[in-house]
């Protein structure tokens, strides 16, 4: 399709508003937008952190997934207990593909989903005993663990249970850190408030933890905070980091550990890769600890290169000379990659709608491929998040916030993207339209995406996914002629 013009976008905000009662057409306007590049706040332009409009299908998630599902659960040492009915912690469990190096069962404790199972009357007596007596058997049953969280779900805080109290009693007993979390899932209006209380939860029982103990530090420490290593992309980026000559202390939560969370007010500088999850607790330690911290971007050479000469800047030569020569050593692997991907993929437009950071940071990867991106939103975005996104989107793109099920369908049949990158929930409806569609909240069952070596891996799916013949062959089947009555009699 041709390029859209700025008035041509609104116009297609409107028309897909019209469905609506008027009041929730009213409160819908608020979340869409045309970009501006020339306006530096969002918040002039976009609404973003309220509640979804009742009845409307959304993709977000709640407290509950916030903290267990994305914050907690990657921390490979110790035992996340769902503390709850037994279908939060099932769902919760595994499905965002965060790797880890370990034993499970062992010494790793990610794919095991640890549930107190509330029945009825664990909601009438309250299920404080309950509690402590899977403690009692976690330590038991697994006795190289190294901490405990309790992930309260929504009975826990609806009837009031005291899971301090217990986990500070039971803490002193085995002699572990037990952490109680408050993330309810009927908290806040999205898993962002989830993300939050984690941070805090992280504050107030982890953090100052070793800050009375010795650490042999060294110049050049740092830790990454924000990478869940989806698919290995952690590992991929810590590559990166330390063959320019830093000292990776902590990398959390994606294969972290409890020592490396304790570890990290002894860094120099925090590397921030998820802002939405993680930027509270960065900002505790910038503080508190006057630990700087720096948001960087890894997807594509272009924002890869970028970050890395962002992040030796505040370091001496020997990094920033570190940074030049890892720049110089993956450049031409890159250009190869370019070389045989962007002829296949040029021109081709994207529309984004996921969580966390992907809807800005993997813009520059699809432009290194000569893509480009022509809709961006997020699930549970703050106004931070867009005055980010604003800056790397073109103008007279959409973005979206909160999007409806409805109004991101209907933008895909007007502007007729060649690729769509969202999550699990829209795929199937979007592969029965025929249209390219990549899972980007866990990469599709690929990976990794970050890094130098990622970006081999992100082009060559894209490329599979867009040129696959198969999407010719699909038509969404509430668009196929229905047989005939007079067909049927006649077969």
């Amino acid at each position: 399709m041709t390029e859209l013009t700025r008035e041509a976008a609104q116009a297609l905000i409107e028309e897909v508003l019209e469905v609506y009662p008027e009041k929730a057409k009213k409160d819908r306007a608020k979340h869409l937008m045309v970009n501006d590049k020339t306006i530096e706040q969002s918040k002039k332009c976009i609404t973003s952190n309220r509640k979804s409009v009742p009845g409307v299908m959304t993709q977000r998630g709640c407290a509950y997934a916030g903290s267990k599902g994305v914050v907690w659960g990657p921390i490979k040492d110790i035992i996340d207990i769902s503390h709850g009915p037994v279908g939060c912690g099932a769902y919760s469990r595994g499905g965002r593909r965060n790797y880890y190096a370990g034993t499970s069962g062992v010494d790793s404790f990610c794919d095991i989903n640890f549930t107190s199972d509330f029945q009825e009357k664990d909601i009438v007596f309250g299920g404080d005993k309950k509690l402590a007596k899977l403690i009692d058997e976690l330590e038991g049953l697994f006795p190289l663990s190294k901490g405990i969280s309790v992930q309260s779900e929504c009975p826990v805080g609806l009837i009031g249970d005291d899971i301090e109290a217990v986990s500070k009693k039971k803490a002193a007993e085995i002699g572990k850190t037990i952490i109680p979390v408050r993330c309810e899932g009927f908290r806040g209006v999205s898993q962002s408030l989830g993300h939050h209380i984690a941070n805090d939860a992280v504050r107030d029982w982890i953090i100052s933890n070793r800050d009375d103990q010795a650490f042999e530090s060294t110049p050049y420490d740092v830790a990454i905070l924000g990478d869940y290593n989806i698919g290995g992309d952690a590992w991929a980026s810590r590559i990166l980091l330390e063959e320019m000559g830093l000292r990776v202390v902590a990398q959390w939560s994606g294969d972290g550990t409890l020592a490396e969370m304790e570890n990290t007010p002894k860094v120099k500088l925090n590397l921030l890769h998820c802002y939405r999850s993680m930027n509270y607790i960065a900002r505790h330690m910038e503080e508190k600890y006057a630990i700087p911290w720096l948001e960087y971007n890894f997807f594509g050479p272009t924002k890869i290169a970028e970050s890395l000469r962002d992040i030796a800047s505040h370091f001496d030569d020997t990094i920033k000379e570190g940074a030049e020569r890892v720049i110089a050593k993956y450049t031409p692997a890159m250009n190869a990659i370019i070389a045989k991907y962007k002829p296949r993929l040029q021109g081709k437009k994207v529309m984004l709608y996921v969580g966390g950071l992907r809807p800005r940071h993997t813009i520059g990867a699809y432009e290194d491929l000569g893509m480009e991106v022509i809709g961006a939103g997020y699930e549970f975005a703050h106004n931070d998040d867009y005055d980010r996104t604003m800056k790397e989107m073109k103008d007279a793109t959409l973005i979206y916030d909160d999007v409806t099920g409805y109004e991101f369908e209907e933008f895909v049949r007007k502007l007729k993207p060649d690729l769509i990158g969202s999550g699990i929930k829209e795929k199937y409806a979007f592969h029965k339209m025929g249209v390219p569609f990549r899972q980007l909240h866990s990469w599709d069952y690929s990976g990794p995406y970050h890094g130098f070596d990622g970006f081999a891996v992100f082009a060559r799916d894209m490329d599979m996914t867009v040129n696959n013949p198969c999407w010719g062959m699909l038509k969404a089947p509430w668009l196929k002629e229905e047989t005939s009555a007079d067909d049927l009699k006649a077969a």
